[in-house]
């Protein structure tokens, strides 16, 4: 099977070499790699036409992006990848077993890690680990093309949420939902409160459309699945209480953003 990994960017200069250097290094070599710029300035454009099959711009946010990147790409899966993420050498192999092995499979969650600089990056990866495996957090990021096409791609009025309504399409069409345990690692970078905040209230409207015709949506915001976890944040204590004030740091933006677009 051919796999066409689609990476949107905008930007994304500073980690986007590892991230299409990842997906070059599959063990599984049949890949296409797909870059679909936003008119970045700071050299994406240069590193992507170095690294990559096929380079696009594509207004005007990411779900716009990925799904021009599956309309011109070629490969029987397709696979939404971050400008900031790592792929392990094995991703790609890993959910091509799946697929071939079960072909009533439609669509595969790679598991997410987190890594970066400074201590609330240390938080965030505590907080990554926590979600491995909860199905109110993970999405699936590999489709078969039949699959994708049958959902109506990804919501160009989302910009945020729109990994959960593209798995609530995923899951209402029937799909029949896998995973692997090789792991896609983002790199979080030094993470700062101000940014991270000012981000949060940028998505809280798409955040509220999207609760607005998913109510049922509120589980993916609450996560409740962390609180089974309560052994392994009494072992990192630190680490917790930075953690709470990074989701209570992001908890505030996105409510502000929430509250402008009502």
């Amino acid at each position: 099977m051919r796999v066409s990994l689609i990476v949107p960017t905008r930007n994304s200069a500073r980690t986007l070499a590892a991230c299409l250097e990842s997906c070059r290094n599959q063990t599984h070599k049949d890949v296409e790699v797909v870059v679909v710029d936003n008119s970045s300035t700071d050299g994406t454009v240069e590193i992507a036409h170095e690294l990559a099959d096929l380079v696009l711009d594509q207004k005007p946010e990411r779900s716009a992006q990925r799904n021009r990147g599956a309309a011109e790409s070629s490969g029987d899966i397709v696979v939404f990848i971050d400008s900031d993420m790592v792929l392990e050498p094995t991703v790609v192999a890993d959910f091509l077993e799946v697929f071939e092995r079960r072909p009533e499979v439609g669509a595969v969650i790679i598991p997410e890690r987190s890594f970066g600089e400074g201590f609330f990056a240390s938080c965030r990866v505590l907080e990554k680990s926590l979600y491995v495996g909860d199905s109110d957090v993970e999405a699936p990021r590999a489709f078969r093309r039949e699959v994708f096409e049958a959902t109506g791609g990804w919501d160009e009025t989302l910009t945020a949420a729109e990994d959960w309504d593209l798995a609530d399409r995923t899951k209402a069409l029937g799909t029949v939902v896998d995973r692997i345990d090789s792991l896609i690692w983002h790199d979080e970078g030094r993470i700062q409160l101000r940014v991270t905040y000012s981000k949060k209230q940028y998505y809280g409207r798409w955040v509220a459309e999207y609760l607005s015709r998913h109510p049922e949506g509120r589980a993916h915001l609450a996560r409740s699945g962390v609180l089974s976890h309560a052994g392994t944040l009494a072992r990192h204590p630190v680490k917790t209480s930075g953690l709470v004030v990074l989701k209570s740091v992001e908890a505030a933006g996105l409510l502000r953003g929430m509250r402008k677009a009502s």
